[in-house]
């Protein structure tokens, strides 16, 4: 069932993209954008993007549920049966902050859960064209191609942590525990792009502190069916529904437990 979805859950979101995300990049009025918390943008595009994917996937596969990010913000219940069944999870536009300001990065995810088990995700950045997804048990594919996660091999692994979304103590303490152990980048707040860091040897570790579905299930299946390693920061497996905070992802299991020990204590 998996491989008989995939083609058309790209076609559909290369359509997205084309139709709707890249058409209002750097060119939204004022009154297309608008907050729905402190520093938490959507604008029209989202709005758009969201409708048509909901739209089309509930074309391709009727049975399964929709999870779309905007419908959880105008209603939050739709997020409690996230684990509950066959479920297609909707992040129209990850990065909306930068999309937002005319910037990249941003991009488009699609999972597809059961049970709160990712079975298949998919990440499109729609400036680039470039294409991410995985399959449980088939691996990790970039435009078509196998690929293996692979560590940066600086002299220190290259941590990019999520620390916006972290109360200041953990903020201050998860930085002082990283020096001389990893070398800090900036996280570049959003999602589509640093999963993908993670397996190109760009980053080695990543910590984020919220593990919204939309933001994390395809991305987290991406980096372990790539070799690399995803899971809370308590080394259980990252399930979708269970909103606890705190995941951590990294392009070893090796950097992982490094990570875990180091930063983590």
């Amino acid at each position: 069932m998996l491989l008989e979805l995939h083609d058309p859950v790209v076609a559909l979101m290369r359509d997205v993209g084309r139709d709707i995300v890249m058409p209002r990049y750097r060119n939204l009025a004022d009154d297309e954008v608008s907050e729905k918390a402190a520093n938490d943008f959507v604008t029209i595009a989202d709005k758009e993007s969201e409708l048509r994917l909901a739209e089309g996937l509930a074309g391709i596969l009727p049975e399964a549920g929709i999870i779309g990010e905007e419908a959880c913000a105008a209603d939050p219940a739709i997020l409690e049966r996230a684990g509950e069944g066959l479920n297609w999870i909707i992040d129209p536009i990850d990065g909306t902050s930068n999309f937002a300001s005319g910037q990249p990065p941003f991009g488009i995810m699609v999972a597809l859960v059961d049970g709160g088990t990712t079975l298949a995700g998919w990440i499109l950045d729609p400036l680039t064209g470039r294409l991410c997804h995985a399959m449980l048990g088939g691996g990790s594919h970039i435009d078509g191609e196998r690929v293996q996660a692979r560590e940066s091999g600086g002299d220190l692994p290259i941590a990019a942590l999520a620390v916006y979304f972290m109360a200041e103590e953990e903020r201050t303490d998860i930085q002082r525990r990283s020096q001389g152990h990893f070398s800090l980048v900036d996280i570049p707040r959003c999602a589509a792009e640093q999963y993908p860091r993670l397996v190109l040897g760009y980053n080695d570790v990543s910590v984020f502190a919220r593990t919204l579905p939309w933001d994390h299930a395809a991305g987290t299946l991406f980096v372990n069916e790539a070799g690399g390693c995803c899971q809370r920061t308590d080394g259980t497996p990252y399930i979708v529904g269970d909103l606890r905070r705190g995941l951590m992802g990294a392009s070893s299991p090796r950097l992982w437990d490094k990570a875990a020990a180091t930063l983590l204590g």
